[in-house]
């Protein structure tokens, strides 16, 4: 029993124990049967950043998508993100190879090439991705449009990401633009959250889980 202002309150404030509880929860809400292990974890620690156990529920993906990701970000690829709330929420202590994050949508001349193209910011900045892309890991978790100029360009060009967090969030295009990538037939590698849900939580969840070798062999025994 905890007290404050003579008001009694009782709940958890030994922060190892909040851990293993929230965890323990979200192993006992959410259906992960569907998952291999290594996505499965990924999912938890998304499940605990929206809040939401039904969360998992949407999560499309293909098997090889944690193990690719994490595979490139060993060999050193940059992660390319769509917002600044997604590159700013990757843990730089949980890269393997201190990966380099990149956003544009902060650089001065992305308004005028935007303009010039008659798009979106977010997908001007796809353009300005190309010459990286290749093996690289994207985190696309604000702008649909993003996600959709992404698919066009890997379609024209031929050059590929290792994979593809894609759970843009939103009313316009959010759940087309997600369900377009997990039909792709470009050979992508790909994680999403299928419906208008999804966002920068969700997004940076999924990458900070993916990002560690160690986060992912040892995850199962601290949620246990």
């Amino acid at each position: 029993m905890h007290y404050g202002g003579g008001v009694a309150y009782d709940y958890l404030t030994d922060g190892s124990e909040i851990y293993r509880e929230s965890f323990r929860i979200i192993r006992e809400e959410a259906n992960l049967e569907r998952f291999p292990g290594d996505v499965s974890r990924v999912v938890v620690r998304m499940v605990h950043a929206a809040g939401a156990t039904d969360i998992a529920d949407d999560v499309a993906f293909t098997p090889g998508v944690v193990a690719a990701a994490n595979a490139a970000l060993r060999a050193g690829a940059p992660i390319f993100c769509d917002a600044s709330m997604v590159a700013t929420g990757i843990i730089r202590s949980r890269l393997p190879r201190d990966n380099e994050v990149i956003c544009h949508i902060k650089d001065p001349s992305l308004a005028d090439l935007a303009a010039e193209k008659k798009m979106t910011k977010t997908m001007a900045a796809i353009d300005l991705w190309l010459p990286r892309l290749d093996g690289a890991v994207v985190a696309i978790g604000n702008a649909p449009t993003a996600l959709f100029r992404l698919l066009e360009v890997v379609a024209e060009t031929g050059i590929k990401p290792a994979a593809v967090v894609g759970i843009p969030v939103g009313f316009v295009g959010a759940a087309e633009s997600k369900a377009a990538l997990a039909a792709n037939d470009l050979g992508l590698e790909y994680l999403v959250v299928h419906g208008r849900r999804g966002g920068s939580a969700l997004t940076v969840a999924a990458v900070n889980a993916i990002a560690s070798v160690d986060e992912l062999t040892n995850t199962s025994r601290q949620e246990n």
